[in-house]
């Protein structure tokens, strides 16, 4: 049975303390990380943004276990790829760990910061539905890698977390690639199950002490956690991270199809909590999205629910929507958006407009708008049925 370890950490000032008993508790870093070593610390860098706004993992966190596996000897280096739109340039990297109080994390622990631009293909014969990967050739080529997630909800997946911070792997201008093959949730989690078993992480902790909840991952509303989280089976974390927040099975696509799949664990009675009981982590009252993306729980849905989806798709999803009084006609959203999608006003100079025709709904513009000039509007059908 796999274990998950969680310990309280009111706020980020005490993360040091936190971090070395729930490291106690597992047989210290030094299960995770031998002298001479090279060690991968993959947080969750989606965007360039300040950490106060919750949207990437702390670098409090970061610094502790960076801290932690230099003192055994080994030599960790931070690594991630943020959204397509970022290039992965050692100048839009620079940015990045700048932004996301990486560089100083840096300056004060001796982490080296990744910047190598290098892809490598990897043939993963055991993956289910994906059996070859591009990812960054850093993160292969280390010793090991330890995950380092942030607990937030999220309009497409329900939540991301241990098996979603893996995403990251994928080089940023491959990622929309995935959006546009992998339409339905539960098939784009059963990529990320195959990409997680591939990397397999020595280790994957999870930032809980601020976390995000409602229209997450990045337009969310920060909500206090106060967890330190942490485990070998980045699966069971995210079955004990869906526990804390109250998200069913059924609307985590994850969990759903590890389940389809037959894997193990898909809920809290399989897995092995250390530190605190259920009851302690749970809390009632968590602002969790419920997507009805097509696709997505069509076993649970009644016959004329499902029959009608093909011709009310408008109706049964959330729609991205342009504010025009907000969009400054940045073209992130344009040159992200998957299916081409979207185009800019006035010969390419003005404001942003979706064919919602051509929308496959994966949100990738209303993830990285960093103006938050895109809504989600609920369609009339989306609206009963989720009542």
């Amino acid at each position: 049975m796999s274990k998950v370890y969680a310990v309280r950490c009111e706020d980020y000032g005490r993360v040091e303390d936190a971090l070395a008993e729930l490291l106690a508790m597992m047989g210290g870093i030094e299960r995770f990380a031998k002298p001479g070593e090279s060690i991968a610390l993959k947080p969750n860098l989606v965007h360039p943004v300040p950490p106060e706004l919750g949207i990437t993992t702390h670098p409090a966190v970061v610094a502790a276990v960076g801290r932690a596996v230099k003192e055994c000897g080994a030599r960790p280096f931070l690594i991630d790829s943020p959204s397509g739109e970022y290039p992965r340039t050692a100048e839009a990297m620079g940015r990045l760990y700048r932004t996301t109080g990486m560089a100083e994390v840096a300056a004060h622990t001796g982490i080296a910061l990744d910047v190598d631009v290098r892809q490598q293909s990897v043939f993963f014969p055991q993956g289910v539905l994906i059996k070859h990967f591009d990812v960054l050739a850093a993160l292969i080529e280390a010793d090991g890698v330890l995950s380092l997630c942030k607990l937030k909800t999220h309009t497409y997946m329900g939540m991301t977390g241990g098996i979603k911070n893996l995403f990251g792997a994928i080089p940023g201008s491959g990622k929309p690639g995935y959006h546009v093959k992998l339409r339905d949730p539960d098939r784009f989690a059963g990529m990320l199950l195959d990409l997680a078993a591939r990397i397999a992480p020595r280790l994957t902790l999870m930032d809980a002490v601020i976390g995000m909840e409602g229209a997450g991952p990045n337009r969310g509303t920060l909500r206090h956690v106060g967890l330190l989280l942490a485990s070998e089976d980045p699966l069971a974390l995210d079955v004990v991270a869906s526990e804390i927040i109250g998200l069913p099975v059924e609307h985590n696509p994850v969990l759903r199809e590890a389940r389809r799949r037959g894997r193990t664990p898909t809920r809290i009675e399989e897995v092995e909590l250390a530190g605190l009981s259920p009851a302690e982590l749970r809390i009632r009252d968590y602002d969790i999205p419920l997507p009805l993306a097509p696709a997505q729980g069509l076993d649970n849905m009644a016959w004329w629910q499902t029959a009608l989806m093909p011709l009310f798709r408008n109706e049964m999803t959330r729609k991205p929507h342009v504010l025009a009084d907000t969009c400054t006609g940045c073209d992130i959203c344009r040159a992200a958006c998957p299916q081409h999608a979207i185009a800019l006003s006035g010969n390419g100079k003005g404001r942003a407009r979706i064919d919602g025709s051509a929308c496959i709904r994966c949100y990738t513009c209303y993830e990285l708008c960093p103006e938050g000039a895109i809504e989600l509007r609920r369609g009339v059908l989306y609206r009963i049925m989720n009542a």
